[in-house]
């Protein structure tokens, strides 16, 4: 029996992920994804793992090769996007992403901003980025939209002299700190094992 739920996480992937998780302890694996509705079909409690990957900043070639890699490696692999744009023929401007990612059209990886990433339970642990300068990367990758966030709420804060755009500019930190948190223990970890 299928089953629909709805839910919307933005850019809280860590949220997703756990949210993903329980719903595969509880005994759910998922078969489609769209903007807010996650489908649903029953399989035994904890026989599947999740992970959500961001994949906003990379060109649409770029994506099509880590998701055949995914793929390749015996995982399914959903695209979704990051956030709730109704529209038709936009184009986005993506100033952290990489080369061919800077431009993001329907046709390229407008609203596929995630990949989520199921893997079969076989009790070994679920690792997307398996080396310390991966992962640090990663985090950096993370961080980078936060930054250009924080950088324009500040232009606006000051050119329009609006406290509101001072105040998201001023919540934009939360996220950076947090990103900058796991660089650092990352860092960290990473000189413990050099020793």
């Amino acid at each position: 029996m299928r089953q629909k739920k709805i839910r919307f996480f933005g850019g809280l992937l860590a949220t997703q992920e756990n949210w993903l998780n329980r719903q595969a302890q509880r005994g759910l694996r998922l078969v489609s994804t769209g903007k807010l509705i996650y489908e649903w079909e029953e399989c035994l409690p904890g026989q599947v793992k999740y992970r959500v990957e961001f994949v906003g900043h990379k060109s649409k070639e770029n994506t099509q090769d880590y998701r055949r890699f995914l793929e390749g490696m015996g995982y399914r692999v959903w695209e979704k996007p990051i956030n709730l744009q109704f529209s038709i023929g936009k184009v986005q401007y993506r100033p952290w992403a990489e080369k061919g990612g800077r431009l993001a059209t329907n046709s390229t990886t407008l609203d596929r901003e995630l990949f989520i990433v199921e893997k079969q339970n076989d009790s070994q642990p679920f690792v997307l980025h398996t080396t310390f300068e991966d992962r640090l990367n990663y985090c950096r990758t993370l961080q980078k939209p936060w930054w250009t966030v924080l950088f324009l709420c500040c232009l606006l804060a000051v050119g329009l002299q609006s406290w509101i755009a001072g105040i998201f500019g001023l919540a934009t930190l939360v996220p950076i700190f947090l990103y900058q948190r796991q660089i650092a223990l990352l860092k960290k970890e990473s000189h413990i094992r050099e020793q």
